[in-house]
């Protein structure tokens, strides 16, 4: 009797669905994982990607360090583009303002005041697939020679280019050499 009684129980489990599939619930797809900049180590310690949008406007997401020497490189860009390129450069000098301003400011560029000892500003014209160039190059303290390049993709105008010297000059300001 009692075995009687379990396969009814079974059956009747079976008949009201709990032998059935369920329906699949669709599950959210997992959130991007941030990584700052600062990760990638190098100069790129100095570099976050909230300050970057914040200050220069331009939003990236992947970046990579590099180093040779006294020279500490941080490259950031957004994803597997090569273009727009952001490129901090920051090197151990011994050179003073007069040197500065005689040997490393090249030419047809414009002066930048109160951004470390003596600071210039340029925009280079596209070649190529490689768009304008905007560069911002300051003598910072402690004997530092630093560069914040933007390597504008090659559809960007000259004029568009040259607008973005002031977001790099604010962005410069906020970087810390000494921090390397």
């Amino acid at each position: 009797m009692r075995g009687r009684m379990v396969g009814a129980g079974v059956t009747v489990l079976l008949v009201t669905g709990c032998g059935a599939e369920a329906e699949p619930v669709a599950v959210p797809p997992p959130a991007p994982v941030a990584v700052a900049a600062a990760s990638s180590g190098g100069a790129c310690r100095l570099l976050d990607f909230g300050v970057i949008e914040q200050h220069a406007g331009f939003r990236f997401d992947v970046a990579a360090a590099g180093a040779t020497g006294d020279s500490h490189t941080c490259v950031v860009r957004v994803g597997r583009a090569t273009l727009p390129e952001l490129t901090l450069t920051v090197t151990e000098t011994s050179i003073d303002a007069a040197t500065f301003a005689s040997d490393v400011v090249p030419e047809k560029a414009a002066k930048v005041s109160g951004l470390g000892q003596r600071a210039y500003r340029r925009t280079t014209s596209a070649k190529g697939a490689l768009g304008p160039v905007v560069e911002v190059g300051w003598l910072a303290a402690e004997g530092r020679l630093a560069t914040l390049r933007y390597a504008t993709p090659g559809d960007a105008g000259k004029a568009e280019a040259e607008k973005l010297t002031t977001a790099l000059v604010a962005l410069a300001r906020q970087l810390d050499t000494r921090a390397i």
